[in-house]
């Protein structure tokens, strides 16, 4: 048994190999039901292929257009859709509960920039030694960073202690 490898290609001129397809001019008319011998004569009197452009359909449609043109225009707005996505990234900020305040507002200030971007932001306080006794310090800095930027930002997830750390995620509003 044979297997077809399928592509994302469309079958264009010869490589069509059914009886009949539903028509499309060059205009964009529709033609109706046509023997595919018919719609290839048609294609090449225009000087353009014919296309099949819904190969499930039965018949499937087939169009007759310049398919050089056609794939040019598709990598074009694929190209360009890729340009405008964004994906979200996690920025990460980390604070000690010790932290002064002029770092305490550059981080504020990164974090800020960070949101305005469209990433997340993931604060994390560290903790070491005799800190860990004091995890209610931590979790104030981390409440006042987050109030800080509430103007711009939600809490997505809360503080959470883990290990020697405590987390919290903020997006953007």
């Amino acid at each position: 048994m044979a297997t077809v490898a399928t592509t994302n290609e469309p079958r264009v001129n010869e490589r069509i190999r059914i009886r009949e397809v539903r028509l499309i001019d060059k205009d964009g008319r529709q033609v109706g039901v046509v023997p595919t011998d018919r719609a290839m004569a048609m294609a090449r009197e225009a000087g353009l292929d014919l296309v099949e452009v819904a190969p499930d359909s039965r018949p499937p449609v087939a169009k007759i257009m310049d398919y050089g043109k056609f794939k040019y225009e598709r990598k074009k707005q694929i190209q360009e859709s890729r340009k405008k996505s964004h994906a979200v990234q996690i920025k990460e900020v980390r604070l000690r509960p010790k932290t002064g305040q002029h770092d305490f507002d550059v981080k504020l200030g990164r974090a800020r920039g960070f949101l305005e971007d469209g990433d997340k932001v993931q604060v994390n306080m560290m903790f070491r030694g005799r800190e860990l006794a004091h995890l209610d310090i931590g979790r104030g800095v981390v409440e006042r960073f987050s109030r800080a930027l509430e103007d711009i930002a939600r809490m997505e997830r809360p503080p959470i202690f883990e290990g020697r750390r405590m987390t919290c995620l903020l997006t953007r509003k």
